[in-house]
């Protein structure tokens, strides 16, 4: 996998590197916060009273990365052909979720609200509407990070995530893989899978081992 992203990277400009770059902490602007322990819809906020906000060092500290993109500019963007470019996302579709217009709506959005991992790389760009994708931080504490049109999130493989819609329910959005697509979520507990133990070691050992020392 690395000596893949190499060769591609090799084959890039200089310009296409640099458009390709995920934000910087302080660049990113979409809201993250840590969720409460509610029962309510899974549709709602979650927000915590007082609201504790989940800093974007810290998701990247986790491995989410962001872009934000012109998704009125979708077939000409440099910088969605960059990124699709020096990361090797040659498949893409699109799809909406939303009443009316998914099959079976308030089924799918439950199970779309399930914990599951994948084997590879989540991405999705935000083309209209919003949404919330959940993530596990260190402490094994869900984070709830809320995405709307422009936004680009990289979710790693291995992450214990899920989504939903918001109350709005209907989010339109660009799903894109390495390769041919493989949409299968293996469901916690996960922790034998390779790609799970590989998201650990990457980004969940450090933070162990200096609470060790």
């Amino acid at each position: 996998m690395a000596s893949d992203n190499l060769k591609r990277e090799a084959e890039c400009t200089a310009e296409e590197l640099k458009l390709a770059q995920p934000l910087e902490p302080s660049e990113v602007q979409l809201e993250a916060w840590y969720m409460d322990d509610s029962e309510e819809d899974q549709r709602e906020p979650h927000r915590k009273s007082p609201n504790e906000i989940c800093s974007a060092e810290t998701l990247k500290e986790l491995g989410v990365l962001v872009w934000k993109l012109d998704p009125s500019n979708l077939e000409d963007d440099p910088k969605l052909k960059a990124i699709r470019k020096v990361r090797g996302y040659t498949y893409h579709d699109v799809c909406c979720v939303a009443e009316g217009k998914l099959p079976e709506y308030e089924k799918k959005i439950k199970t779309f609200f399930e914990e599951p991992i994948h084997n590879d790389e989540e991405i999705r760009y935000i083309l209209d509407g919003n949404g919330y994708f959940d993530v596990r931080d260190k402490e094994d504490r869900w984070v709830r990070i809320s995405v709307g049109k422009g936004d680009m999130v990289v979710l790693p493989a291995g992450m214990y995530h899920r989504y939903t819609n918001t109350k709005d329910n209907y989010v339109q959005c660009m799903r894109l893989f390495a390769g041919e697509p493989v949409w299968t979520a293996h469901n916690r507990p996960q922790e034998d899978n390779p790609a799970r133990k590989e998201y650990v070691d990457q980004f969940l050992k450090p933070a162990v081992a200096s609470v060790s020392a």
